[in-house]
């Protein structure tokens, strides 16, 4: 069973923001599959496909506590750490851009820090979404909980589907071909 993990924040304020970028990836996803999220067993809402072999999941503890619900996930389906694939934002990656990959660091996101803390690993699989613009990004805190500008919404969206695709092809054929394909 793969699960994959868009991470956001869930209040009502920041709907819109590029913070978001990981919910939008498996919103886009459970429309494809016709399927609705309902409330998980912790602090996350999941969809699992009839088939049984994939989770999406949404964190609901707030970004910088995703940590918590995502090891919920790995210990209620007993999700090895290769099977586990966490979609979010990159704010030092250009809008447009992706980079796929089977394990790293936190890239100073506060999401991700939490993750590799309640797993006390960092071998799993990661799908960073680029949000970066022309626009003044630093402080990032401040960037990423603000809406993209009308100029680069296009983009956002396209990147969305392209997101759901990497994620479809890595389910279909393995990370290292959604790698080639989406890198």
């Amino acid at each position: 069973m793969n699960a994959f993990i868009g991470l956001g924040n869930v209040d009502a304020q920041y709907a819109n923001t590029k913070h978001n970028f990981g919910f939008w990836v498996v919103d886009k996803l459970a429309q494809r599959w016709n399927m609705s999220f309902r409330p998980g067993r912790g602090n996350y809402i999941y969809v699992q496909k009839k088939s049984g072999d994939v989770i999406l999941a949404k964190p609901t503890f707030g970004m910088n506590r995703s940590g918590i619900p995502v090891k919920e996930i790995v210990s209620r389906w007993n999700i090895p750490f290769s099977n586990l694939c966490i979609i979010l934002d990159d704010v030092d990656l250009p809008l447009g851009t992706m980079r796929i990959r089977p394990q790293g660091g936190d890239g100073c996101h506060r999401g991700m820090e939490s993750i590799i803390y309640q797993l006390g690993d960092n071998k799993f699989p990661r799908i960073r979404m680029g949000i970066g613009t022309d626009e003044k990004m630093r402080p990032a805190e401040k960037y990423v909980l603000k809406p993209f500008l009308k100029q680069d919404k296009s983009l956002a969206e396209e990147m969305i589907v392209r997101g759901a695709d990497a994620v479809e092809m890595f389910q279909a054929r393995g990370i290292e071909k959604a790698m080639s394909e989406f890198n």
